[in-house]
């Protein structure tokens, strides 16, 4: 799993048929102290998670069992919402 903070949504009219009803949003991965880690990538939410939002997500094959579709095209899916995170060690996890 990996910290990420939401920062917008994606409306996607057309998309495969097993992304019918599914949101997908904008996360920024960070690292434990907030900091950005990398480029934004796009993810389905599977825990009603919302812009400003700081999640857990999970990439590659795991995404796609986490929104119970397992044919479903994903590389990335929000597994939980964050209520703090303590690190006291510098660097990160």
């Amino acid at each position: 799993m990996k910290l990420g903070l939401i920062t917008g949504h994606v409306v996607a009219t057309r998309k495969d048929e097993n992304l019918v009803g599914a949101k997908l949003l904008i996360i920024q991965p960070i690292l434990p102290d907030s900091t950005p880690a990398g480029q934004p990538i796009i993810a389905v939410d599977t825990v009603g998670a919302g812009i400003g939002e700081t999640i857990l997500y999970v990439i590659g094959s795991v995404a796609s069992r986490a929104v119970q579709h397992p044919n479903a095209p994903v590389d990335a899916a929000i597994v939980g919402i964050v209520d703090s995170v303590d690190c006291p060690r510098a660097g990160g996890l």
